[in-house]
C-alpha cells in the first residue's frame, strides 16, 4: 500500500460505494431545497430526492446540460446565498451565453485538496517548481491549478498563456520540473525552444500535466518524445468545479483517475441519454457529491470516452477522450472526430501536429481541406507531396472520406495561447 496516498484512494469499492451514496442523498437534497430550476425539472420527471435509494436510482433522474446553465444565467443555478459565494468563474461564451458557476469557501478548499491530490497522482511534491501556462481569470484552469500546486507545497511559476519567448526563458532560468497547459500550447513552447537552437529534452522539465483540449496516444509520444518527460492527462470541466476532477497516475499512465469521492460518473449513449453498461463506450455524466454553490446533477459532459475498472488507485478510471459529441462533424454521411484526423496526422513522420480542418459546400456536397505544416527538416516539394499523398491515404482507409491535404511552410497555421481552435465551417447554415 502506498502510505503517501489519503485512506480514500485505497478504500474499498463497498466504502466508495456507501460515501457515494450519503453525499448523492444530500446532494440530491441540497439543490431541490435551493434552486427552483432544479425543482422544477425533478418535478417535470415525477422524482423526489426521497426517490433514491441506492446509486442505481439515479438514473431516473432528469440530466443537466449547458442549456440549463444558460437559461438560467447569470445566478439562478447557485444553491447559497450570493453572500456565501467568495468566487465566480465563466466560460468564454463563444456560442452563446457563459455558462457561470460560483463557490463557496469550502468549494475552493475542495477544489484546492482535489488539485494538489492531482497533481501528486503525476509525481508532483513539495520539492517541484511548477510553470503554469493555463490562462488566469474567469477560465478556471490557471487558478485550480495554482492553489492545488500551492496546497502541495510546491513553488508556483504563474506566467499564464502567451509571451511565447518569455515562457522559454523562464523555462531556462527557474528550471521547473513540471509543467501545465493545453497540449498545442505547450508544442508552441517546444518549438520556440527548437528556433532558438535549445533542445527541449535538454531542459529541467520531467513531468508535464495537459488538459482542457482531447489528446490521443500519438500526442503523448509527441509531448513526451520532443520535451523528454512524461505527460499525464488532467481532465476537468467548469461546470464541475475546473481541472482537478481526473487526473493520470503516474505509475500507470492508463487513462485519468476519476475522484469518485466527489464527482459519480455514468456513461449514456449521446443520443438517446439511456444508461449504458460498464465498460461501453459513450457520453461521460457526471454528478457532483460536495459541492455547495453550484451542486449539479448528471451533467452531460459531450465529451466521449469509457469507464475503466481501477489500477493505481480504487477508483475507476475512463479511457482518454476520442472526441466531444459536439464537436462531431458530419461529412458526406460520415461521423468524424477532429481527434482521429489528429492522430492520422501525427502518424505521418514529416508533418507537424500543427493543422486547421477547413468544410466547405460545392452544391449539395460538403469537402474538408485539412491544412497542416510540414516539419523544417521536411521542406523540399517531394516531401511535401509524399506527406500529402500519404496523409490522404490514411484518412480515406481509417475514416473513409476523401479530403484535400494542403501542406503549408512551418508557423503557417496560427498559433493559440489556449485551447486550439482546430476547424473552422465555412458552409452556409
Amino acid at each position: 500500500m502506498n502510505t503517501s496516498l489519503e485512506p480514500i484512494e485505497h478504500a474499498s469499492r463497498d466504502e466508495i460505494a456507501a460515501l457515494q451514496l450519503t453525499r448523492l442523498r444530500h446532494t440530491l437534497r441540497h439543490a431541490y431545497d435551493n434552486v427552483a430550476h432544479t425543482r422544477e425539472k425533478f418535478a417535470a420527471a415525477g422524482m423526489h430526492p426521497d426517490d433514491l435509494r441506492d446509486l442505481a436510482d439515479l438514473a431516473r433522474f432528469p440530466f443537466t446540460t449547458k442549456d440549463d446553465l444558460r437559461r438560467t444565467y447569470p445566478f439562478g443555478m447557485f444553491a447559497v446565498a450570493m453572500d456565501d459565494i467568495v468566487r465566480i468563474h465563466a466560460s468564454s461564451g463563444t456560442t452563446g451565453k457563459p455558462t457561470v458557476v460560483g463557490y463557496t469557501q469550502q468549494d475552493i478548499d475542495t477544489w484546492a485538496g482535489l488539485m494538489a491530490r492531482s497533481i501528486r497522482a503525476a509525481g508532483g511534491s513539495r520539492t517541484d517548481i511548477i510553470h503554469i501556462t493555463h490562462g488566469y481569470g474567469l477560465f478556471t484552469g490557471g487558478l485550480g491549478v495554482h492553489y492545488g500546486a500551492e496546497r502541495l507545497g510546491c513553488a508556483v511559476v504563474p506566467i499564464s498563456g502567451g509571451q511565447t519567448e518569455r515562457q522559454v526563458q523562464l523555462i531556462l532560468d527557474f528550471k521547473p520540473t513540471m509543467i501545465v497547459g493545453t497540449p498545442s500550447y505547450i508544442l508552441n513552447i517546444v518549438d520556440e525552444l527548437v528556433r532558438q537552437g535549445i533542445d527541449p529534452v535538454s531542459t529541467s522539465l520531467v513531468r508535464g500535466m495537459f488538459g482542457a483540449e482531447p489528446w490521443g496516444g500519438r500526442m503523448r509520444l509527441e509531448l513526451e518524445s520532443r520535451l523528454g518527460i512524461a505527460a499525464m492527462d488532467l481532465y476537468g470541466l467548469s461546470e464541475l468545479m475546473g481541472p482537478g476532477v481526473a487526473c493520470e497516475c503516474l505509475e500507470s499512465r492508463d487513462g485519468p483517475t476519476i475522484w469518485e469521492d466527489h464527482f459519480y460518473p455514468e456513461i449514456v449513449d449521446p443520443e438517446t441519454g439511456a444508461l449504458l453498461p460498464e465498460g461501453e463506450p459513450g457520453e461521460l455524466v457526471f454528478t457532483s457529491l460536495t459541492k455547495q454553490a453550484l451542486p449539479i446533477i448528471r451533467y452531460r459532459t459531450r465529451d466521449l470516452t469509457r469507464l475503466l475498472p481501477p489500477t493505481a488507485r480504487s477508483f475507476r478510471r475512463f479511457e482518454k477522450i476520442s472526441g466531444r459529441c459536439d464537436d462531431m462533424l458530419i461529412i458526406r454521411g460520415v461521423n468524424v472526430f477532429p481527434s482521429q484526423i489528429e492522430e492520422l496526422i501525427l502518424k505521418t513522420p514529416r508533418l507537424s501536429p500543427h493543422y486547421l480542418l477547413e468544410l466547405s459546400r460545392r452544391g449539395h456536397l460538403d469537402d474538408l481541406t485539412i491544412r497542416v505544416e510540414i516539419k523544417p527538416e521536411a521542406a523540399s516539394e517531394a516531401d511535401k507531396q509524399a506527406a500529402a499523398h500519404e496523409l490522404q491515404h490514411h484518412i480515406k482507409s481509417y475514416i473513409g472520406i476523401n479530403t484535400l491535404i494542403e501542406i503549408v511552410a512551418p508557423g503557417h497555421i496560427e498559433r493559440s495561447v489556449g485551447k486550439a481552435r482546430r476547424v473552422i465551417d465555412k458552409r452556409p447554415q
